[in-house]
């Protein structure tokens, strides 16, 4: 998800999703001198990159999850000295880590939500369906249990809500039938044997359409072990509440329930909530935000042929336009 020219010796390449637009949104807020900008999703550091070389003027606030990616994308920011901290957390824990920094408030707060490319890439991650290897799926591998763990030791009914939930699989009873049953044979370890129960549980017609049949239970399990939907109630909020007035937040989101979560914060922000009838809209009821894209922005037709992984990609961004009135 980056200009191959920027990707450091020995890394894939790596193209941030939607980053022009991405970077047109945010800019407004950041030009000043002082202006302090979160990634909240560092990954690799592609976006993170493009912020300090494109608003010289800003310092970069950066978390991820997982220790690996923190330590390539350290080095890879590493020629911006102090202008860039990184910190390892979970982007539900910005207000904490901009409390621990002395930072008040931020004029612009990015998400890239889901897997980074690094996950994707490295087999042994266990994120791709596509390659066998090791059921994991952790974002942070020193913490939390594995997709294995899940698939072995989850109730039917825990399962089946999984995948209905988190992957809106509509044969989920299926695919956790036949989990049931395999399992008790042998537990579950690695991806492939994963891929080729699911092939086999669901029928001929499922399995002709809408892209390799495991996409919505891998999405699923990644999603239940890294508590994603969960950390992310908390932290769309949380970045808002985190803007100050005239800071801008733009959010990547790669499926529905994301970008369904993403909406409502937006659109509950930028809603009037005076009781009807009212001659005067009092100020406590004013709109908090400004919606900065009408509905969720996609990528382009060359970016996805530029960038397969792009093809998901839902953008929304917003603005602070007034402080909480208490």
């Amino acid at each position: 998800m980056n200009d191959p020219s920027a990707t450091p010796p020995g890394q894939p390449r790596h193209v941030p999703v939607m980053l022009q637009r991405c970077l047109d949104l945010l800019a407004p807020a950041l030009a000043e001198p002082g202006a302090v900008v979160v990634d909240a999703t560092l990954g690799l550091g592609g976006h993170s990159e493009a912020l300090l070389r494109t608003f010289p003027a800003a310092r970069l606030v950066a978390v991820d999850r997982d220790p690996a990616a923190l330590k390539l994308a350290g080095e890879r920011l590493a020629p911006f000295g102090d202008r860039a901290t990184l910190v390892h957390a979970v982007y539900d824990e910005v207000p904490e880590v901009l409390e621990r920094l002395g930072i008040p408030r931020v004029q612009g707060v990015l998400f890239d939500l889901g897997v980074s490319s690094m996950q994707l890439d490295e087999a042994d991650r266990g994120f791709a369906y596509a390659q066998d290897a090791p059921l994991d799926m952790r974002m942070n591998q020193s913490a939390g249990i594995s997709a294995a763990e899940v698939l072995n030791t989850y109730p039917p009914g825990d399962l089946v809500r999984i995948l209905r939930s988190y992957g809106e699989e509509k044969f989920a009873r299926k695919i956790v039938d036949a989990i049931v049953r395999e399992r008790e044979r042998e537990p579950f370890t690695t991806s492939a044997r994963l891929v080729e129960l699911i092939r086999d549980a669901l029928p001929q017609a499922a399995k002709r359409t809408g892209g390799n049949p495991a996409k919505r239970t891998f999405q699923a399990l990644r999603i239940e072990v890294n508590g994603e939907l969960a950390v992310l109630e908390r932290a769309i909020p949380a970045a808002v509440a985190s803007l100050a007035v005239g800071g801008r937040i733009a959010v990547l989101s790669y499926h529905s329930l994301e970008d369904r979560l993403v909406k409502q914060v937006f659109a509950a922000g930028a809603a009037n909530t005076a009781p009807p009838g009212l001659p005067v809209v009092p100020e406590q009821y004013q709109p908090r935000l400004a919606l900065l894209t009408r509905g969720a922005e996609l990528p382009t037709e060359d970016e996805v042929a530029e960038n397969r992984r792009a093809a998901p990609a839902r953008l929304r961004g917003a603005e602070r336009i007034r402080e909480d009135i208490r």
